[in-house]
């Protein structure tokens, strides 16, 4: 429809010139203009005039964020300082908003940002006095990933939730809102405040590597009902989000880490298909959106990243679409991004896309001074810079950092993370969230008098946030304090023979094996261990701890169930699915194509059995 295309800017003017005209219609002219002294201030003039102080190295420094090492913005340990200094020419975080004035950090636990809730307020703490201490005061966006599920930068004692496709699964905009609210309410006590979440993608493809259950689902609408959820709730909450990853990286093989993906679909297939969860976000009110690493030609020919493309980036996300807040790139040191343009071009070209912020480059002094030379050489203006600073500010006005002191305390971390009701609160939405696939013969609830005595077996990946797992044992633990006797077996993602052998061994005499399955593909021993258990005689339980998708090559399972991800949270809850003291009420978002046919579903949309 044509309406849709029209900016929101143009709309807006269109609806002041509506109104101006009904103005002059009703009030007399002297009364319809209020004089200068009684009109309210535009707080873009304040913001203006900050920028009119800044030089253009200080303009320049707030279209980025970085990351940085160490757990103190002043004091981190040696060898964060170390790593500081190889990889950005910098001691510390304070050092690094003086010398680069930088706009914002991002925090990663590899970083050893994230040790524990106090810690971490007082590293943004830090890293806020640092930014007040410039010569031009400036408070920092303090950014994270912790979309939940299998993406947490922040672990326990933080509340852990169900990621983006376990919500999708529970199909409440209610709880995904409410998972929201309490994610963003424990970050802002952190001093984290923004949160490059909910993620947007509709991930129509079963190997997609990079996105897989981090998305909602395979429905555009049900994705684009859970997003404006989560930018709901994480408002209420009182932070920044971030819609990822624009255009659409939901179908796709490769991942834009390692590689640059291209997307076949047709401009009308991005239409109906990726556009609506964005369109959504932008009507919910999204603070910022996030580009990807990805190639549409479709939306552009060049075959230029998304994120260093001006049709993309200004042409459909700002012109089509509407959208006039904050853009920001996806990392800059991924593959993705880099495979086309050296590192010095890649942070001009984004900005000449339409950017705003440039996330987390490789070489942050290359980049730095390669936007300053753009500048001084006249390939940028420097008035298009000002643009970015400006939303860049603006979101920080909105934020309340300008107003009052961007501080925390610690009285606000024991308020408010980590509580007994945001933990409550997480078991019950994980809850509504397990699926149940298969239950031949109504294996499952499992009786405590006929299938007492368990093994649980299978994969057990690395906790997203360093602080769960290993998913054996908590699933085993879970289950024995249900009133089971159940032993854990860790034989891994790609069980050797000998470890199956073992597998087998221990179940003889089992009433019941787990199984926690982790992207089984055509070639993955996990069948064989599968396979092996089932033709020993003992009935098999298996518990999908990533993708939905594996039930399609396993054989011989009695009952299977899909968790969505592997943190405490899913899987307490799937053992209390199995052990009948909750009901499998979640439905999957994504269809379940058969391995052998993969045209053939093999269990829809909307699939879910009850008891």
């Amino acid at each position: 429809m044509h309406d849709r295309t029209i900016s929101r800017r143009a709309l807006l003017t269109a609806t002041a010139v509506a109104a101006a005209a009904v103005t002059a219609a009703t009030v007399p002219a002297a009364a319809a203009v209020p004089p200068p002294h009684e009109r309210a201030p535009d707080p873009r003039d304040r913001l203006r005039r900050l920028i009119s102080r800044m030089s253009l190295e200080e303009k320049v420094g707030q279209l980025f964020v970085m990351r940085v090492y160490g757990h103190s913005a002043t004091a981190p340990d040696q060898a964060d300082i170390d790593s500081n200094l190889a990889e950005i020419g910098v001691r510390t975080a304070a050092e690094l908003i003086s010398t680069y004035h930088v706009g914002g950090i991002i925090y990663f636990a590899w970083a050893h940002n994230t040790r524990d809730p106090h810690q971490i307020a007082g590293l943004s703490n830090g890293i806020q006095k640092a930014g007040l201490a410039q010569r031009v005061p400036v408070p920092l966006l303090i950014a994270t990933d912790q979309e939940h599920g299998i993406v947490a930068r922040v672990g326990k004692p933080a509340t852990l939730l169900p990621g983006a496709m376990a919500l999708g699964a529970s199909r409440s905009h209610s709880d995904a809102r409410e998972a929201a609210r309490i994610a963003g309410s424990e970050l802002a006590a952190m001093g984290i405040n923004q949160n490059y979440a909910p993620d947007a993608d509709v991930n129509v493809n079963p190997a997609n590597p990079v996105i897989g259950v981090r998305s909602f689902g395979a429905d555009p609408g049900a994705v684009a009902g859970m997003v404006t959820a989560q930018v709901k709730g994480y408002q209420s909450a009182g932070i920044a989000t971030a819609a990822k990853h624009f255009p659409g990286h939901g179908d796709t093989k490769d991942d834009s880490h390692y590689a640059l993906p291209t997307i076949h679909h047709t401009r009308q297939e991005w239409t109906e298909l990726d556009a609506p969860p964005f369109r959504a976000a932008i009507a919910a009110g999204v603070t910022s959106i996030m580009t990807a690493h990805i190639v549409v030609p479709a939306l552009d020919p060049s075959e230029d990243p998304a994120t260093l493309s001006h049709p993309i980036v200004t042409g459909v996300l700002r012109e089509q679409l509407g959208y006039d807040g904050v853009v920001i790139t996806d990392a800059l040191g991924m593959a993705g991004v880099r495979q086309k343009y050296g590192d010095d071009r890649v942070p001009v070209l984004a900005l000449k896309a339409g950017v705003d912020q440039l996330l987390n480059p490789p070489d942050l002094r290359l980049a730095w001074n390669a936007v300053l030379t753009a500048v001084k050489g006249g390939e940028l203006s420097e008035r298009r810079v000002e643009e970015s600073v400006l939303r860049v500010l603006e979101l920080k006005e909105r934020l309340g950092l300008f107003r009052g002191d961007p501080y925390v305390s610690p009285r606000e971390v024991d308020r408010e993370v980590g509580t007994r009701a945001h933990l409550a609160a997480a078991d019950r939405i994980a809850e509504g969230t397990t699926t149940l696939l298969v239950n031949e013969r109504g294996l499952l609830p499992l009786s405590r008098r006929r299938e007492r005595n368990l093994l649980v077996v299978g994969a057990d990946p690395a906790s997203p946030s360093g602080t769960t797992g290993p998913p054996t044992t908590v699933l085993a633990t879970a289950l024995t304090e249900l009133g089971f006797t159940a032993t854990a077996l860790s034989t891994g993602t790609a069980p050797t023979a000998a470890r199956i052998e073992e597998a087998v061994e221990a179940a003889r005499g089992k009433d019941a094996v787990v199984v926690a399955t982790y992207n089984v593909s055509a070639t993955s021993t996990q069948r064989t261990l599968v396979s092996a258990l089932a033709a020993s005689g003992v009935p098999v339980v298996t518990v999908a701890i990533r993708n939905p998708y594996d039930i399609a090559r396993l054989t011989g399972v009695t009952a299977s169930l899909a968790a969505y991800s592997w943190t405490d949270v899913e899987l307490r809850a799937a053992a209390r699915v199995i052990a009948g003291q909750a009901r499998p009420r979640g439905r999957l978002p994504v269809p379940v194509q058969r391995a052998d046919d993969p045209a053939r579903v093999l269990y829809p949309i909307g699939h879910g059995l009850g008891y």
